[in-house]
């Protein structure tokens, strides 16, 4: 039985067949991004395939982890099917091919000679075939032998099911890594004998690990997909991140959403040779779309990240929270990081009192008595001055006394009377932030602690 419910004959057709045996790899994303892109582009159609025949290995688990992250990054798919719901399509190509006298049931392997396999027969003919990335190849396929194509007449193998998909589902373009190159000799003698039209072949680079050859799951820099999600990377930067491995439109833009993508992508900008995976990069990309983002959707995404411990502090507000946005952004690269920083205390003066020993307060060789003094000449241009100053608007209020009595002298009591640390935000953006009632309160506790 023929599926014709997939692609339209003569339009673009692509697809991506993640096999779910285990954690997708960010090789996966950018494989998945570019038939995405491309289909998208021409107005073709875009389809997920579970290769789950595998049975011993596929999880439900891991089916369902993939379907998740096309979600999170927005990789809408135009139609999803699981060759194992085919197996009548794949034994019906292998008796097809038996008939035919292109595939033959043979003794096992060594290591199992009581089970019979069916191997493809191999003509020993040169192929040769034009990839969009790598040019014309030519292979002699007399190396590859008889090689298997199912385990017996209802267990088929990769070869055979993904041929039989692409044929079925009118594939145009298999964009796939470039490691899937030696697949493509065995798979264009299948696809001949069953008289399925060739696609065009795409083999996009390898993701390099920093410590040279092909990234690995096990590479320290790399994390599994939802894991980004969890960490507060967001999904456009991780796409605009991974699609700049191996492709790169031209100029010195490097920051696209997907949107910009799918104006700019192009088969024909797709390098040879592979890049290699630098996390620091990743970094650098999530912080601009960030930055980017609207100052509604950074407060929400804020507000999702920070711990419960932070909410829990008695002086916690969206209000006071509104205020400190703009510094929290600053410090971050990717949203999980206010998690690191509330656990190194380094928020929590923010939405509560803080705490420090009295001699910090004072300014290397100054005296309890100067930074009294200090901080009470601040105090009195806090309490007569108007609400809801900006940084900006304190620095000019504070700094010409600061700059007569000396800018240590005055700043770091001040600084430490805000937040209790030695490095914090500076002192005038803590006053916009605390608001003038609450660094008053802060500022004569620490003149009262001075006095005693």
């Amino acid at each position: 039985m023929i599926d014709m419910s997939a692609g339209k004959q003569g339009s673009v057709v692509t697809r991506m067949a993640p096999s779910p045996t285990g954690n997708m790899h960010v090789g996966g994303v950018r494989t998945a991004l570019y038939n995405y892109l491309f289909a998208r582009q021409n107005g073709g159609t875009f389809i997920l395939r579970s290769d789950d025949t595998d049975k011993e290995r596929s999880k439900k688990e891991y089916e369902d982890q993939i379907l998740e992250i096309f979600n999170w990054f927005g990789l809408d798919y135009d139609q999803f099917y699981r060759q194992s719901d085919r197996t009548d399509i794949y034994v019906a190509a292998i008796q097809k091919l038996i008939n035919g006298g292109y595939a033959y049931t043979a003794e096992g392997s060594e290591d199992n000679p009581d089970n019979p396999v069916i191997r493809f027969r191999n003509p020993n003919t040169t192929i040769t075939w034009h990839d969009v990335v790598l040019g014309d190849i030519t292979v002699d396929t007399t190396d590859l032998g008889d090689f298997i194509i199912a385990r017996d007449i209802t267990s088929p193998l990769y070869h055979l099911t993904s041929v039989v998909d692409d044929g079925e589902m009118n594939i145009t373009h298999i964009i796939r890594g470039q490691e899937h190159m030696a697949n493509t000799p065995r798979q264009i003698l299948i696809l001949e004998a069953l008289g399925y039209e060739r696609p065009q072949y795409v083999h996009i680079p390898l993701i390099l690990s920093p410590r040279g050859g092909k990234l690995s799951k096990r590479d320290p820099e790399v994390l599994p997909i939802l894991t980004y999600r969890e960490r507060g990377y967001l999904p456009d930067a991780l796409l605009n991140f991974l699609a700049l491995i191996g492709w790169n439109p031209g100029g010195t833009d490097e920051i696209f959403t997907k949107e910009d993508l799918l104006k700019l992508f192009s088969l024909q900008k797709i390098q040879k040779s592979g890049s290699i995976y630098n996390a620091e990069k990743l970094l650098w990309i999530n912080k601009q779309h960030i930055n980017a983002l609207s100052e509604e959707v950074k407060e929400k995404t804020v507000l999702e990240f920070l711990p419960q411990s932070i909410k829990d502090l008695p002086q916690f507000s969206t209000e006071r929270l509104h205020r400190a946005l703009t510094t929290l952004i600053e410090r971050i690269t990717h949203f999980g990081e206010l998690r690191t920083l509330a656990d190194e205390g380094e928020l929590s003066y923010l939405f509560d009192t803080p705490s420090y020993e009295v001699q910090q307060l004072i300014w290397k060789n100054d005296t309890a008595e100067n930074a009294s003094k200090h901080l009470q000449h601040v105090l009195e241009i806090i309490t007569t001055t108007n609400n809801d100053l900006d940084a900006e608007a304190w620095k000019k209020a504070i700094f010409p006394y600061a700059d007569t009595a000396g800018r240590g002298n005055v700043l770091w009591p001040l600084r430490f009377a805000l937040s209790g640390k030695e490095k914090s935000p500076d002192p005038f953006t803590l006053l916009a932030i605390l608001g003038n009632d609450e660094s008053a309160q802060r500022i004569t506790t620490a003149i009262t602690r001075l006095a005693s």
